[in-house]
């Protein structure tokens, strides 16, 4: 079996894997807030990922070479994770999923303004289609829901503008230390919101300490999120970013399966219209950057 297969493999295996860990987070709706969930997945994640680097690279991994950069990388994922763990509480996983992968095209558009790189045609193109899929599924969301199904988008854009400040920060330390950077300044922000959250009362949101089991299931969603990424990684090694890109999209399959066989969540024709709708304009976006590699 070649690199790019294998690698291909390994991409799927990591993406399918995050799918599983959203489905825990989703089976604790109603048991702990959201802000909670999210601040001790990030503080199990950071302190396993600091001990990680200072064992591998020693207390000099532990200094950032860019300290305001990692904090926008870090600021960015705390945002994006909280609205993605806010959508998946109170929206089916598959829907969920299917509008935060409008992320890829939102990342091809704001790398123009903020990296300075030429934005093509086939980025503005794969932008409307995906917006025309957003907007099928979004609709009878929006109707039931009100704005809480704007979480989804929120979420990829800020997934959007971390995937730029990752661009911008290559070659900068390891890839534990990228990892590690992210969830050390992910977690204090978390932690910051679920406290003000619990101060201010919004929502009637009170946190009392965690069951057992909610401890266990946010530390089972820290180690597989680690696993997934890791997955992901050495797939990317072997056969290439461009290459094994197309398995993100497994995400959205098995996010659909296990919405199915534990929440009992069925898409309808038009949110699976829609999803087709934003994974063709990925697909599109892919197609295109491959041709222009190629040239």
């Amino acid at each position: 079996m070649n690199n790019d297969r294998i690698g291909f493999l390994l991409a799927v295996g990591g993406f399918a894997t995050l799918s599983i860990g959203d489905a825990v987070i989703k089976s604790m709706a109603g048991e702990w807030p959201v802000v909670a969930v999210a601040a001790l997945r990030f503080t199990i994640g950071a302190a396993a990922l600091a001990g990680l680097l200072l064992w591998n690279e020693g207390a000099a991994g532990l200094r950032p070479a860019n300290p305001w950069l990692q904090i926008a990388r870090g600021g960015c994922l705390a945002v994006s994770s909280l609205a993605f763990f806010s959508a998946i509480y109170v929206m089916p996983l598959a829907e969920t999923m299917a509008i935060t992968f409008l992320s890829p095209v939102l990342t091809a558009i704001l790398s123009g303004p903020l990296l300075g790189e030429r934005v093509r045609r086939s980025a503005w193109i794969a932008s409307g289609i995906a917006l025309a899929g957003v907007t099928m599924i979004l609709r009878p969301n929006l109707a039931e829901l009100g704005w809480v199904a704007f979480l989804p988008l929120i979420a990829a854009v800020f997934f959007s503008l971390m995937i730029i400040a990752n661009r911008a920060s290559a070659g900068k330390g390891s890839a534990l230390a990228m990892q590690a950077y992210m969830a050390v300044i992910a977690a204090p922000i978390l932690v910051l919101a679920a406290f003000g959250a619990q101060v201010s009362g919004i929502g009637g949101i009170r946190i009392d300490f965690p069951e057992w089991d909610i401890i266990a299931r946010c530390a089972f969603v820290a180690l597989t999120a680690t696993t997934a990424h890791w997955l992901v990684y050495l797939g990317t090694t072997r056969a290439g970013a461009s290459q094994v890109a197309p398995a993100s999209y497994v995400q959205i399959l098995v996010a659909a399966l296990l919405g199915w066989w534990f929440f009992g969540d069925v898409p309808d024709m038009l949110t699976v219209l829609g999803a087709v709708v934003i994974i063709a304009a990925g697909l599109y976006l892919w197609r295109d950057s491959q041709r222009v590699i190629v040239s």
